[in-house]
This record gives C-alpha cells, structure tokens and sequence, in this order.
C-alpha cells in the first residue's frame, strides 16, 4: 500500500511558470500512490486553464474514489471568501485539498479550520518581495474510512496556516477530529510545521522523515505522513520512504510504502 502526499502548487512548474493538464497528470502518475493527498488545489480558477486538478490526479493515479473541498471561494493572495457550506463555490474559482483513493470509500467527512485573527508577517522573494503582511485562510480537513486490503482506513488530507501558532491550534483540532473516526488513522499534507512539532503537537508517528521543501534542495519537512498510536499496529510496517523531484510545485511529494 502506497501513500503519498503532494502539495502542487496549482499544478504549476517553476521552470516555465505554466499550469499543463499533461504534465501534472504524468507528475502524478509517476508517484503510483494507493492514497493521495493533495494541497493547493484548484479547481475552475482561470490561472489553471478552470481545471478540475483533483478529477486530473485521479484519472492519473486510475482511481474511482476522490474528492475535492474547497477552504475557499476565488483565488488566494487576490479575492477570497469562506464557505458558507460544503456545496458552496459550484460555478466559480475554488481552492483546497483533494484526497484520492484505489480502495473504496465507505464515508466522507469534512472539518473546517478558522483562519488565524490577525495578518501575519511572510517573506516573499523576488522583485517588490520582501516581508509583507498576509491575510490568513481558512482551512480545510478532508477525511475518508476506506476500505483497504489491510483492512479499514482513516485517511485525512489537509494543508494548515503559515501563521506560527496557529497552525499548531490547528494540528489539535484535526487530531481531535479525526479521533471520531475509525482507527487506524493516517493524517496526509502540508502541516507548515517541521517534523519535531508536527510530532509533538499531534502524538501520532511520522511514517516518513524526509525534507521536502523547498523541491530544489529540501531542507525542512513541512509535508507528513502521520499514524495515530492507537491501533497503529494494524498498519503494515514502513518498507520505503521517498521524496521524489517532480515537473511541478515548490515543493517535493512524500511517497510512504507500506507492506
């Protein structure tokens, strides 16, 4: 069983600066994941051809379960509201996290993350960079209990707040939800946190200690794969852990294979 997880920056490569149905379909055919979970996903956004990236992974990966939840309505770092509930957004640009799955899906559920109350500060490279005041977003957890060969699953995908602290709030909250569901647990994304707090805040075990960001020269894990120690047994032991450099995003996918 192969879990991976993939921050992908709308699809975009930073070679030509372009969003290409094609190339993020071979970037995610070439990880082969069982279980994916996917960050910075856009879906109708004019900035990505008003692509549905989630619907592309999943035709990549060859498989029949997957979702998208959008955090927000319109297009982060320009105009964006909350949802105002799940089916919100149909018809106009959205952005969130998708969760795709070879196995079937027995339920869905979704929890929604407060955006931290104040801006924070954030260094952007580049001409006119520098450190700039952001707005932080809401967030979103998308959770699946799968069926698997090794028996049933809890799969969560999400992608916390940049904002120190807040992501920390956060990472609490996912865990107290993801407690409602069946265990094993498995919790796949972008945390924005390296791998000692992202540990220690949550108390589940990274199945993968790699860095994976920036995708050049990583050096710092903000991409996990974490276990729930309650019933973590019944998952099969970790055989390979990769990192493997892709055509697109700023960051590095994290490939888990276990059994």
């Amino acid at each position: 069983m192969r879990l991976a997880t993939f921050n992908l920056l709308h699809g975009r490569s930073l070679t030509d600066g372009l969003v290409d149905p094609d190339r993020l379909a071979a970037a995610v055919t070439a990880l082969d994941a069982d279980i994916l979970a996917l960050q910075e996903v856009d879906r109708d956004q004019s900035r990505s051809g008003g692509l549905d990236l989630t619907a592309i992974a999943a035709r990549a990966c060859g498989a029949p379960e997957h979702r998208f939840a959008a955090a927000v309505v319109g297009t982060p770092g320009e105009r964006f509201r909350p949802l105002t509930h799940d089916d919100d957004g149909h018809g106009e640009p959205c952005y969130g996290v998708g969760l795709i799955s070879r196995y079937p899906v027995r339920t869905w559920q979704v929890t929604r993350l407060r955006p931290a109350p104040v801006r924070s500060p954030v260094y952007v490279p580049g001409p006119g960079g520098g450190l700039i005041l952001l707005r932080d977003e809401p967030r979103v957890v998308l959770a699946a209990v799968l069926d698997t060969p090794h028996g049933p699953l809890t799969a969560a995908a999400t992608h916390l707040s940049f904002v120190p602290g807040w992501n920390a709030h956060q990472l609490r909250q996912v865990v107290r939800a993801l407690r409602t569901l069946p265990a094993p647990r498995v919790l796949l994304g972008d945390l924005n946190l390296p791998t000692g707090p992202a540990r220690l805040l949550s108390g589940w075990r990274p199945l993968g200690r790699r860095p994976t960001y920036p995708a050049a020269q990583p050096r710092v894990q903000l991409d996990h794969i974490l276990a729930d120690r309650h019933d973590a047994h019944r998952l099969p032991p970790v055989t390979a852990v990769t990192t493997p450099l892709s055509t697109i995003s700023d960051h590095r996918p994290l490939v888990v294979d276990l059994g």
